[in-house]
């Protein structure tokens, strides 16, 4: 049984009067089909939002200055652009101007990839742009807070607009998830939990706590923002290499190191750009209206109760207990990837501000056959429609109208189907296990011996540790051999060393 005592307050930043409390009532249970629907709506805005994300971020991420400067025709419906930029950051930096930057930006402002990375900004990537402007007052305050506790410059926030937009959801082709884009290893290394039921990279509270550490780490590490805002990007060893490789003997390093690496091309071209992708995204979100974006509508904080919740529970069901809506759960909760808490395992759920205490008293009296409307089922080798149907004691018919798009004779292994559980307790042999994402092996054949160019696995040896004993850092040995964090190495497999 779960009590008042359990509610705890939470906030994203920012101060707004709490919403009205409302009623300590038992709301009568919703329908199964109801809840289901409404909760498939919300999920499918989520992932058209998120692809609508990744779509703009795919294009920021594979076109370089150079490509976007030679591509481009002129533009004339830019309200800063190319050449006026040298003359705009001189206005934005004189002495009238009220902008302040706590990293240095105006050293760089007329640097030509800065420009270009402008103007795309401006016209390439404008109505996502727009959005994801908005969304800088959900977690701008949260994240500032959060980089000022630990001494680093708060105009950092800004690399979530080059990373995802601010998308809790975002996920790359690399299997990077969330607002900071963590790959699976490194969020564990950080404190992040995931696995298939909760993925706290998409946590934007404890994905930003882990980001700020990595950031700190990163910063003391190389002795420069901007350097450490490349690493990352790529990771600390492969920025250290380059570092190593420019002529002379420095006595020290800067921020115009990384542009002095930069120029040299041995990284990899979205690496080269990514400071620049800063700069830029950094001058714009400071003063929106100096470059065309007049009429951003910042969203506000988000505003919360915090709620322990012990077992497996719908967040359409946690919706109604709230009396919000399922899209305002997912929002402040988008950690649990299937819409569900975990089965046996007592999390804490965010609802909105002022509402705790009275989820909490609905819910010690919410029957226990009442927590769940629906389980979802990963369709494997050979399954029909019909067989799965049987397995959880549901008709073909519940199991279409659940799920309006499905093809009862085109099942796809991996895919996803919500079944309806009418009110019954949902046994946990039923509960399905997401599959694994596909990834590739490495070779097992050894095509050319030559010490530091290939490695062959031996037994009891994993990426990290091989990474480490030919220094070079885990994402680039990854990247080199076209595997993830997820990835089976075993004895024998032939692994590319990535040239230091």
């Amino acid at each position: 049984m779960i009590g008042a005592a359990a509610i705890l307050a939470g906030c994203g930043g920012g101060i707004h009067a709490p919403p009205v409390v409302p009623p300590v009532a038992m709301i009568p249970p919703a329908t199964d089909s109801a809840a289901v629907v409404q909760l498939g709506a919300a999920l499918a805005t989520v992932e058209r939002d998120s692809a609508a994300d990744q779509s703009a971020l795919d294009s920021l991420h594979e076109h370089s200055a150079d490509s976007l400067a030679a591509s481009r025709p002129p533009r004339t419906n830019v309200a800063v652009g190319g050449e006026d930029v040298r003359q705009e950051a001189e206005r934005l930096f004189g002495a009238e101007s009220n902008a302040s930057f706590d990293i240095d930006v105006s050293s760089f402002a007329g640097n030509r990839r800065v420009l270009e990375y402008l103007e795309f900004f401006q016209l390439d990537a404008r109505d996502r742009f727009e959005i994801w402007l908005s969304r800088l007052g959900r977690y701008e305050g949260m994240i500032r807070e959060r980089l000022r506790a630990r001494g680093l410059p708060e105009d950092l926030v800004y690399l979530t607009l080059i990373e995802s937009g601010l998308s809790n959801t975002a996920v790359s082709r690399a299997r990077a998830v969330g607002m900071w884009q963590f790959i699976a290893g490194t969020g564990r290394m950080y404190g992040l939990e995931i696995d298939p039921w909760l993925d706290e990279r998409r946590d934007p509270f404890k994905a930003t706590d882990a980001a700020v550490s990595h950031l700190q780490d990163l910063v003391q590490r190389l002795g420069s923002v901007y350097l450490a805002a490349a690493a990352y990007n790529a990771g600390a060893g492969r920025i250290e290499r380059e570092i190593a490789r420019l002529p002379g003997e420095p006595d020290s390093v800067d921020d115009q190191t990384f542009f002095e690496i930069a120029d040299r091309r041995n990284l990899r071209r979205e690496t080269r750009d990514y400071v620049p992708k800063l700069i830029a995204a950094a001058l714009i979100a400071k003063q929106p209206a100096r470059y065309g974006f007049t009429d951003i509508q910042r969203m506000p904080p988000l505003l919360f109760d915090e709620v322990s919740i012990p077992d497996a529970t719908g967040l359409d069901v946690l919706a109604r207990l709230a009396d919000t809506s399922v899209a305002a759960l997912l929002e402040l909760n988008p950690q649990f990837v299937r819409g569900i808490t975990p089965p046996a395992r007592t999390v804490v759920v965010r609802v909105p501000r002022g509402t705790g205490a009275g989820v909490a008293e609905r819910y010690a009296d919410l029957p226990i056959n009442e927590r769940v409307t629906f389980v979802d089922h990963y369709v494997t080798t050979g399954q029909t429609l019909s067989a799965i149907a049987q397995r959880y004691k549901v008709t073909v018919t519940m199991l279409q109208a659940a799920n309006p798009h499905l093809r009862a004779h085109v099942l796809r292994v991996g895919q996803r189907i919500i079944v309806p559980m009418s009110g019954r307790v949902v046994p946990r042999a039923a509960w399905s296990v997401p599959p694994e994402p596909r990834v590739r092996r490495a070779s097992s054949r050894l095509r050319t011996v030559s010490y530091g160019t290939r490695h062959r696995v031996a037994a009891g040896e994993t990426a990290s540790a091989i990474a480490r004993q030919h220094g070079v850092g885990l994402a680039a040995l990854l990247e080199a051999n076209d595997l993830t964090m997820r990835s089976v190495i075993r004895p024998g497999d032939v692994l590319r060393i990535p040239s230091r």
